[in-house]
């Protein structure tokens, strides 16, 4: 198997076991953060993807016999992790996680179903966990960039995929893997890899289009990020409406109701933009796409709390879709992205 990281370096040390107990932490180091990014693309979940981390490296060293040294430690770990994926799909209720439920159309009024907890909803992905994009090298065969993998889009529309599907789209679009090389780990011949391939790539096109053109990161996308969070500061909605393209989409999970298009969303955001006393934006990153906390001033007691979590989709000085987590969903999100119970005295 090849390791499109470069070179492997030689692990453990002469006359001892291949992955003695030094060599495995350095491995563990090395790769921690790039399998937890990938459990994430395959679960949607950023709890399950800790979780899924754990039972890798816990699997890997009770196994550690077996591995050689002469293979590529990074694809080991990676099939430890896929195959662990796989499995934890098949176990759960809902085997993918969602930003908008199937068939439901977009709302034009109020949002009046209140939060839905029997539905999967997709998590968001802090920044910080990410590994360094910038030298996250896939392999020749890979057709997505690094930073175009990871966006809440990208991994929305993945998670419409079957699980088999989506672990190939994976290892051969995202990390380079060849066909054998995935026929090997998800079994099957190579005919039927390429086409779970082919399928799943005609799923993407259908549901995702063509994702915007930027550069990354481009000024426009700090100069946006700031009057985003402007208008919110400035209770102007008004000014937040004039930042959304006309063909805006707009999700806020945990609730079913979606917006399509700047002045459904502005008459949406019309209608519980007065619920609060006062709101302050926190920048944040998630997704490698700009982001921020929302805290919130209760009219009542005057407290700040933590409100909402927003993903931001920008094109073109523009933004093309809104995703917010709004409560109980965004709130319980916080802590993951480093954001304190209330804010910052300004």
């Amino acid at each position: 198997m090849t390791d499109a990281s470069g070179p492997i370096e030689p692990l453990g040390r002469p006359g001892q076991p291949v992955l003695d107990r030094l060599a495995f932490e350095r491995l563990s180091v090395a790769h921690r953060r790039a399998l937890k990014l990938h459990c994430y693309r395959m679960m949607g979940s950023l709890n399950e993807a800790d979780d899924l981390v754990q039972e890798t490296f816990l699997k890997a060293w009770r196994a550690r016999s077996q591995f050689d040294g002469r293979g590529s430690a990074r694809g080991w770990l990676y099939a430890i992790a896929t195959k662990s994926c796989l499995n934890a799909i098949k176990a759960r209720s809902a085997g993918r996680r969602i930003l908008q439920q199937p068939g439901r159309p977009p709302s034009d009024g109020g949002a009046t179903g209140g939060p839905t907890a029997e539905l999967a909803w997709l998590e968001p992905y802090p920044d910080a966990e990410l590994p360094d994009i910038a030298d996250d090298r896939p392999g020749p065969e890979a057709r997505y960039e690094a930073r175009e993998a990871v966006r809440l889009a990208f991994v929305a529309a993945i998670q419409l995929l079957p699980p088999r599907q989506r672990a190939a789209l994976l290892l051969c679009d995202v990390l380079g893997w060849s066909a054998i090389e995935t026929a090997q780990l998800l079994g099957g011949t190579i005919a039927s890899i390429n086409s779970a391939l082919q399928r799943a790539r005609a799923t993407l096109r259908d549901r995702q289009g063509s994702p915007p053109q930027r550069s990354w990161p481009g000024p426009e996308e700090g100069v946006l990020l700031e009057r985003y969070m402007r208008a919110w500061q400035a209770d102007n909605l008004d000014g937040l409406v004039g930042l959304l393209r006309e063909d805006a989409v707009y999700h806020m999970p945990p609730w079913r109701e979606w917006y399509h298009g700047h002045q459904a969303i502005g008459a949406f955001l019309g209608t519980v933009w007065g619920n609060f006393a006062g709101y302050r934006p926190v920048a944040i990153g998630a997704n490698a796409q700009p982001a921020v906390g929302v805290y919130a001033l209760g009219r009542q007691d005057c407290v700040w709390r933590p409100h909402s979590l927003h993903v931001i989709e920008p094109d073109d000085g523009k933004i093309a879709s809104l995703t917010i987590y709004v409560p109980p969903l965004g709130p319980a999100l916080f802590a993951a992205f480093g954001l304190r119970p209330e804010p910052v005295a300004s």
